[in-house]
């Protein structure tokens, strides 16, 4: 499913962030540094504002898909509070409101004065109270303070910017979860990386894992893979002009990882973590299962599996019924399908 900013926010970018030389230029270098890993670095103005062109879409999209499983998976859980640490201009704020209107405190940690003023900025122009009113503490992840739980915590893009203190603050999230924590790195395998190590921290600290991973075992990724998945989002008219980018879309890649207080209902099938790959005749999914990594292959002469199979996409759930009967292999069996993809 392809998703879009909301109007409110694309429009205040825009009327904000003009296709300026400067603008332009900052994108530019910004890539170059992304690509090479070495993150953002946000010196001027004019870096915040190349940022809500550049990045600020690509994370919103990273973010909302992570949440929209969550949804997905708790249809009935509605939060009413949300901590997002390492907010940038509240990437994460935007995203959970969108999905989950009824959210009416939200408390942002963001230790870039730029990147505040920006998001408080864009804010301004948000339909929810909840975002116009949100609340800004200038601190980075590892001054959290101790305080009450929140029903939604999220990080995003942030541990990859830690060393050995990405354990202390992993701790310091878990502390403020109420409900769910949500944290999100670039689809990467050095985001991967960080994704598992926090997977791991977690559980030994109690935590039920929520998604991607159908169960909270050790995770079945051999060590020269990893899981990632990928959400397509529309380009706006600014963002083909600072980006010289002549797609009207973009597609994020990332790795997250959604853990719980609480045991939720664990999914019968598994979670497709590549591209489903078409033959004649049938479908072939490489799953991640309370059992490992399985090759499932669904057959047209099951119509009505072969029916819901064909909606299946990366990233989603495998049909229910799939996870009782199909043709299993286990191992990577991943014959004939795009091994990045």
């Amino acid at each position: 499913m392809d998703i879009d900013l909301p109007l409110e926010l694309r429009s205040a970018i825009e009327n904000l962030v003009g296709p300026s030389k400067r603008v332009i230029e900052a994108v530019r270098e910004m890539s170059g540094r992304y690509r090479a890993g070495e993150g953002t670095c946000l010196e001027s103005e004019t870096d915040t504002y190349a940022y809500a062109a550049y990045r600020m879409p690509a994370t919103y999209a990273a973010i909302y898909a992570a949440l929209e499983q969550v949804r997905s998976l708790l249809p009935r859980w509605s939060p009413r509070s949300l901590l997002d640490v390492g907010a940038g201009p509240g990437t994460a704020m935007w995203a959970a409101l969108t999905l989950w209107p009824d959210i009416t405190k939200v408390d942002l940690v963001e230790p870039n004065q730029r990147m505040v003023k920006l998001g408080k900025q864009l804010a301004a122009r948000s339909p929810y109270e909840a975002i116009r009113r949100a609340r800004w503490l200038r601190a980075d992840a590892e001054s959290i303070p101790q305080g009450p739980k929140y029903d939604l915590v999220v990080m995003a893009y942030v541990m990859g910017e830690m060393d050995e203190r990405r354990p202390k603050v992993v701790e310091r999230l878990w502390g403020r979860t109420g409900g769910l924590l949500v944290l999100v790195e670039p689809g990467t395998p050095a985001g991967f990386r960080l994704i598992r190590a926090d997977r791991e921290r977690l559980l030994a600290l109690g935590a039920k894992v929520v998604a991607p991973c159908p169960h909270g075992e050790t995770c079945p990724v051999e060590e020269n893979d990893w899981c990632h998945f990928s959400q397509r989002i529309a380009r706006s008219s600014l963002q083909r002009k600072v980006k010289s980018g002549e797609l009207p879309y973009e597609d994020e890649k990332f790795s997250y990882i959604v853990a719980s207080r609480e045991e939720v209902p664990k999914p019968v099938s598994g979670r497709i973590i590549r591209h489903p790959h078409i033959k004649p005749g049938h479908i072939i999914f490489q799953v991640c299962t309370p059992r490992g990594i399985e090759r499932v292959v669904i057959s047209r002469k099951d119509k009505d599996l072969f029916r819901q199979a064909r909606d299946a996409r990366w990233g989603s759930l495998l049909p229910e019924k799939a996870g009782l009967r199909h043709d299993r292999q286990e191992g990577r069996g991943d014959e004939g399908l795009d091994p990045e993809e």
